[in-house]
């Protein structure tokens, strides 16, 4: 019995170029692109996910094995897609890192820094704080399935072998950081309000009994109403934040 393995080079070469889209999305995903999370886990999941992927869009890949550098050009297409991919996943993640700046700055808390377990770099509680709930809500609630499926369906919108028209790209980086921007300071709008009224009151207060020293009564005091305020609004904060992601997600996901 003879065995025709002369479909394995091809096979391999489309294998590594779905590897290389798939693996640069992954090394930036929300969750699994942390910088804690180990390089092998990091690659396990990206191999699983290819093989999963790879055989629903084997024929896309047109593999020509007589010239290396046509396929050098096609991988580097791959990475510049999985990359695009997965730093639009991961730039959602920054509007709870402007929403939690703007929380600290307003509770007095600016200062309170941390190392932020997902980045290996100081940030501030807060927003340590929010970007951990963030990630640990989007596994609770299943919406990392989306990215899954915006992965899968990255295919259809970027074809192997066609570059992403630059505008294109732009327009949705563009968009993205906009986006993230905005809800972040949405997601804050309470807080902004309770320190504008707060350090009116203090100004006035301040005008009123001079001889008072209101830096030492306003701080705790903004620390106990802003941590009150907080605890009321966390759940409609984080509510807006999964309603956020999950849009960005179906942008990426286009309709069947």
């Amino acid at each position: 019995m003879r065995i025709d393995v002369s479909l394995l080079p091809a096979l391999a070469a489309a294998f590594m170029l779905a590897f290389a889209r798939i693996g640069a999305m992954v090394m930036l995903l929300p969750g699994l692109g942390e910088t804690n999370i180990p390089v092998r886990i990091k690659l396990g999941i990206a191999v699983l996910l290819t093989l999963i992927i790879l055989p629903l869009h084997r024929a896309a890949y047109h593999v020509d094995m007589q010239s290396m550098v046509p396929l050098l050009v096609l991988m580097v297409h791959e990475i510049i897609i999985g990359v695009v991919l997965g730093a639009t996943a991961r730039v959602t993640l920054g509007a709870l890192q402007v929403a939690g700046s703007v929380i600290a700055q307003q509770m007095g808390l600016g200062f309170v820094t941390a190392v932020d377990p997902t980045q290996g770099q100081q940030g501030l509680l807060i927003g340590n704080f929010l970007t951990l709930l963030g990630i640990t809500l989007l596994f609770a609630t299943d919406s990392h399935h989306l990215v899954i499926a915006a992965l899968n369906d990255s295919y259809t919108i970027f074809s192997p072998g066609e570059m992403p028209p630059s505008g294109d790209v732009a327009a949705l980086a563009t968009r993205a950081f906009a986006a993230a921007f905005k809800i972040g300071l949405q997601l804050s709008a309470p807080f902004l309000v309770f320190g504008l009224v707060f350090n009116i009151g203090l100004g006035v207060l301040a005008r009123l009994m001079p001889q008072m020293q209101v830096y030492f009564v306003g701080v705790p005091l903004s620390i106990l109403f802003g941590f009150l305020i907080f605890a009321l609004v966390i759940t409609a904060l984080m509510g807006t934040f999964l309603d956020y992601f999950i849009g960005v997600m179906h942008e990426l996901i286009p309709l069947k």
